[in-house]
């Protein structure tokens, strides 16, 4: 039976809303069409002797200064004739064009009147269509240009932006006429924003105590009233006593009249060298801008094997993502760290279930957040060691297609020359070891300790010298370790983590003490005791710190995997606690790193629970 019309009157209304995606566009071209016919216009502006006509409407809609201008009970919104100063007809040109057509045509040539009229209006969409135009101009002619057009207009992102550049580009920006155009307070800013420089601060300093004299005497004692403040951002911890008077005698010489300009120089380095201490930064070219981090390298989490490497400064404690290693999902593979760049090198990826190992090594720049690639390994490995002696790498031992059980072979890298050199093999054909780079004066050699040799577990250690090309046996640990970590600190190897077998020869036992090894005497003793000893845990030393991150508790290791960190302060002799890592991981590599304290994607890293079965 139908229904009656009254019947459905009385039901109960059921509302559904329909939305067409091309109103907006139609709605738009709409008023395109009013505007460019001279349809229902009902306001005129006068800029600059100039007529342009157009809707209240449109106007108020872009922006809030018309919409205050209209709405509220101003003499403007009585008025059909209205005459704006402090903006150029060319630049409310545009903005008149973007309101009707949401399009904007910017060019070096007019984007000064778009962003003053477009600030003078409030379009909030156009300072920042502006603002994104002249981060993608930065250059080295135009950069102090765009800095004082941020500064004018509270561009603070794009301020940030071209002093960024400034300082990426110092070197190449302080040979150009451009960098004296720098006003006192842009240069302050520039020191003060603590942004990675690519050249030491002796440099630095130089380029500062230039650009004061670069200058017509008429402007000399201004520059130089704002000495005090501009030095006070020159780090002089980072330039060695020699180094500085070395530059300041160079640059003062014949300058007797810069007498006040003197004095600041060395009144702030002595301040500075007594009052702070010295913070080292080997093989680092400059730690302005830059922070120490631990880093967590790959390994393996409840979603299975990651390339991702993660960081933590001691300041903040909190876990972010840094970079991807660019190679397929692979583990095993050798860490290591030379002149701020971080070295993955080897390893071994599974391919249709079978191991597969490879040579390949690859180089990140945290400077420059980019990885490049590198000469492959003569032979390939994994489960082997990678160090640092001198400005070299080196390779030892491992896994290898060429033996199945270990390889005996060592190998070092030259950086400068991004190619491999076969040096003289281990006695014993290991994996899974340890290894550690010891440096006094002239002495460089390099440690290996326990691993396996072929299904042997070693207490072995041995010592290359690079001089004489030669290894030779030294005391062995306490006990055989493999899976283990050394440290170098000081004049002693630290020992940490790894297992050894158990009575039966066919279990495994973890190792729970931290041995270390004097180098000057030959000999081991026992340190301390780990509070929680676990399997695969990342290991690294951090100002005198070793910390033990994640890991897993025994070998059933779905079950008892951790991120639980804990670290062993050297000095103190003291375990500390701290937070937790943001998801449980085992079998990753630990690194330190200076990273650039401002990132682009600096995102905290989510928290990832385990789910209950």
């Amino acid at each position: 039976m139908t229904r009656t019309k009254e019947k459905l009157l009385h039901d109960k209304p059921i509302n559904t809303y329909y939305h067409h995606k091309s109103h907006q566009t139609t709605l738009l071209k709409g008023l395109n069409t009013l505007w460019e016919k001279g349809e229902l216009l009902d306001v005129t502006l006068i800029i600059e002797g100039q007529v342009f006509k157009a809707h209240k409407v449109v106007l108020s809609a872009c922006s809030d200064y018309f919409r205050a201008m209209f709405t509220n009970n101003m003499l403007e919104s009585r008025q059909d004739e209205i005459c704006l100063n402090g903006i150029t007809a060319a630049g409310f040109h545009q903005l008149l064009d973007y309101a009707y057509t949401s399009r904007i045509m910017l060019n070096l040539g007019n984007i000064q009147d778009v962003l003053e009229a477009a600030s003078h209006v409030q379009m909030e969409p156009v300072i920042q269509a502006c603002s994104k135009y002249l981060l993608s101009q930065i250059d080295i002619d135009n950069c102090i240009d765009i800095a004082t057009i941020a500064e004018t207009y509270s561009l603070e992102k794009l301020r940030l932006m071209v002093y960024r550049f400034m300082s990426e580009h110092l070197l190449e920006f302080s040979n150009s006429k451009e960098f004296y155009r720098l006003s006192p307070q842009q240069l302050e800013n520039l020191l003060a924003l603590d942004f990675p420089v690519d050249c030491s601060e002796a440099d630095v300093l130089r380029i500062v105590l230039a650009w004061f004299f670069h200058v017509d005497n008429s402007k000399r004692d201004l520059r130089v009233s704002y000495a005090m403040r501009i030095i006070h951002y020159v780090h002089f911890q980072e330039i060695s006593r020699r180094k500085l008077e070395s530059i300041v005698s160079k640059i003062f010489h014949d300058r007797t009249s810069e007498w006040d300009l003197y004095k600041v120089v060395l009144s702030e380095a002595y301040l500075q060298t007594n009052a702070d201490k010295v913070t080292a930064t080997p093989n680092l070219l400059n730690s302005r801008g830059m922070e120490l981090a631990v880093l967590k390298i790959g390994g393996f989490g409840i979603s299975g094997i990651t390339n991702e490497i993660t960081y933590c400064f001691s300041s903040e404690r909190k876990w972010k993502h840094l970079t991807t290693i660019p190679h397929l999902e692979q583990c095993n593979f050798g860490t290591a760290v030379l002149n701020n760049e971080l070295y993955i090198v080897g390893g071994c990826f599974n391919q249709s279930l079978q191991e597969n190992i490879h040579p390949f090594g690859f180089k990140y720049s945290p400077r420059y957040d980019k990885w490049s690639t590198m000469s492959p390994m003569n032979v390939e490995r994994c489960r082997f060691s990678l160090n640092v002696l001198g400005n070299m790498l080196y390779a030892v031992g491992g896994a290898s297609e060429i033996d199945e059980y270990g390889t005996s072979t060592c190998e070092c890298y030259d950086p400068v020359l991004d190619a491999w050199y076969m040096v003289a093999s281990l006695p014993a054909h290991i994996t899974q070891h340890a290894g550690a780079s010891y440096e006094f004066n002239m002495d460089a050699k390099l440690f290996i300790s326990g691993g396996m040799d072929r299904d042997s577990i070693q207490s072995a250690m041995f010592c290359y010298s690079v001089t004489e090309d030669k290894w030779v046996p030294c005391a062995p640990m306490l006990r055989a370790r493999a899976d283990h970590v050394m440290l170098s600190i000081g004049d002693y190897l630290y020992v940490c983590g790894g297992w050894t077998e158990g009575p039966d020869s066919r279990s495994r036992i973890l190792v729970d003490t931290i041995d270390a090894y004097d180098v000057k005497n030959d000999r081991w003793e026992v340190v301390t005791r780990v509070p929680t000893p676990r399997y695969h845990a990342g290991i690294v030393c951090v100002d005198h710190k070793i910390f033990f991150i994640g890991g897993f508790y025994s070998d059933d290791m779905f079950d008892k995997s951790t991120a639980a960190i804990e670290f062993y302060d050297i000095t103190t002799e003291c375990w500390t606690a701290e937070e937790k890592y943001p998801q449980d991981i085992w079998e990753h590599t630990c690194a330190s790193l200076f990273i650039p304290k401002w990132r682009d994607d600096m995102q905290d890293m989510q928290v990832i629970a385990k789910t209950e079965s």
